[in-house]
């Protein structure tokens, strides 16, 4: 957890809604559209999260597609600093860096554009949630494979149930992983 004020916790829960069963039955989702609705919750969020670029020393921030792609863009323009999408494989057109990484069932492949990354950077990733931390764990290896330095990563909640954390800190390198929310 980060220090957010209770007051913005509550306004970011209180627009978070529970769906029973979705995609499949047994799971809670967590849905955060009615959060990005209401302009007093985004405009927490948003500025909660560009306090953590700051407070990071951060000069690029990562989105992860695509939930990530909806926060990160406008923390960007709020921090001053550039936004860098992480895309799914092939969606991204010229020369990229690609990290593959482990699924449930499977692998899959995250890339982003070989020049939009630096030495010089230091990257805040960004996304909604942290589950396994699979993703975020690929985003990591990708921005220091680019030669960047991974300034943190943040996300608007973290499923602790899940241990995403424990799995992220072992390849954060002592980077700070900031969850606003973890339920």
């Amino acid at each position: 957890m980060t220090s957010v004020s209770t007051e913005t916790v509550d306004l970011l829960l209180s627009r978070i809604r529970d769906v029973p069963d979705y995609p499949k039955p047994g799971v809670m989702f967590k849905d955060i559209t009615p959060l990005l609705a209401d302009p007093e919750a985004f405009t927490a969020l948003t500025d909660a999260l560009a306090a953590l670029c700051v407070k990071h020393g951060a000069t690029k921030i990562v989105g992860l597609e695509a939930r990530g792609f909806i926060l990160a863009a406008p923390v960007s323009v709020r921090a001053g600093i550039g936004f860098i999408p992480v895309r799914k494989a092939g969606k991204l057109p010229g020369a990229t860096l690609k990290q593959a990484y482990e699924l449930e069932y499977g692998t899959a492949e995250i890339e982003v554009h070989a020049e939009d990354l630096s030495g010089d950077d230091r990257v805040l990733v960004i996304d909604d949630v942290l589950a396994t931390g699979g993703t975020a764990e690929a985003s990591v290896e990708l921005i220091r494979r680019a030669g960047a330095e991974v300034a943190g990563v943040a996300v608007l909640m973290e499923l602790g149930f899940l241990s995403g954390r424990r799995r992220l800190e072992a390849v954060l390198d002592g980077a700070p992983l900031d969850a606003l929310i973890t339920v």
